[in-house]
């Protein structure tokens, strides 16, 4: 153990705690917890099982990170929940590990915000620049790419896979996989658009704005099924955004996929 550690912490025995870390008041570190350097646990977090809390994260008050699963076929086994650098997990969220059938590792990448009451559920995979708002779920087994956004009170049904720098209206229940770039939204997740305003902040060429327009139309109006479409756009397209749509859709799913309206 090392480490600014207040008086008032527990740190169980065998938890690796950085020099440059700091561990606020009456906050609880478990044994087989590794925790980085310029880490910050405000006060009052809870962080147990085999978790790796990666460099300059802010850890809220209130915040349970690397408890056992919410799920009722887990029995023990020993699973990890691996968290990135410069991550902001604010007031109550709570991140589980992973479970043996989903392959014993949740993990949540880096420069992400998680606000006040957010959940990751066991096997999710979250990527870098992710935000989930206010009191946002995320089920078992989501893959959550890239520079997504969830809003406020929006739940992702398990297994579901979100595309990089999708955006999730507030209070929506998704319940299949939303296309890259995608926009969403209604309370039962209606894929309604193109995340324009995220492309143009991301400073995507206007060239490759109109090319993922044009194929979201053809998405939406072309014959065939959503699978036929896309591949016939994988033969007629030279944008790489356009060929990441392309990919998302005909790769491996669990779930069907949120088509356009």
């Amino acid at each position: 153990m090392s480490g600014s550690v207040h008086p008032s912490a527990v740190i169980e025995d065998g938890a690796a705690i950085d020099p440059t870390a700091k561990i606020g008041a009456f906050c609880t570190v478990g044994p087989n917890v590794k925790i980085g350097p310029g880490v910050e646990l405000k006060s009052h977090v809870v962080v147990t099982g085999q978790t790796t809390i990666g460099a300059d994260t802010v850890v809220f008050p209130f915040a349970v990170i690397g408890e056992i699963p919410q799920d009722l076929k887990f029995d023990g086994e020993e699973t990890r929940l691996e968290i990135g650098a410069r991550n902001r997990i604010r007031e109550g969220v709570t991140m589980n590990t992973g479970t043996a059938g989903g392959g014993g590792l949740t993990k949540v990448g880096d420069d992400c915000l998680f606000m006040t009451g957010a959940h990751v559920g066991h096997d999710a995979i979250v990527g870098n620049g992710v935000i989930m708002a206010n009191q946002a779920a995320l089920a078992g087994h989501c893959i959550i790419e890239d520079r997504v956004i969830i809003g406020g009170l929006a739940g992702i049904h398990q297994f579901v896979r979100i595309g990089r720098g999708a955006i999730i209206g507030a209070v929506t229940m998704v319940t299949n996989d939303v296309i890259p770039y995608g926009l969403v939204q209604a309370p039962r997740g209606e894929l309604d658009g193109l995340n324009y305003v995220g492309l143009k902040r991301a400073g995507v060429a206007r060239s490759d704005i109109t090319a993922l327009r044009a194929a979201y139309q053809m998405l939406r109006q072309g014959d065939g099924a959503f699978q036929d479409r896309a591949g016939r756009l994988r033969d007629e397209t030279d944008s790489a955004y356009v060929q990441e749509v392309v990919d998302f859709i005909l790769g491996q799913s669990d779930r069907s996929f949120l088509t356009p309206r």
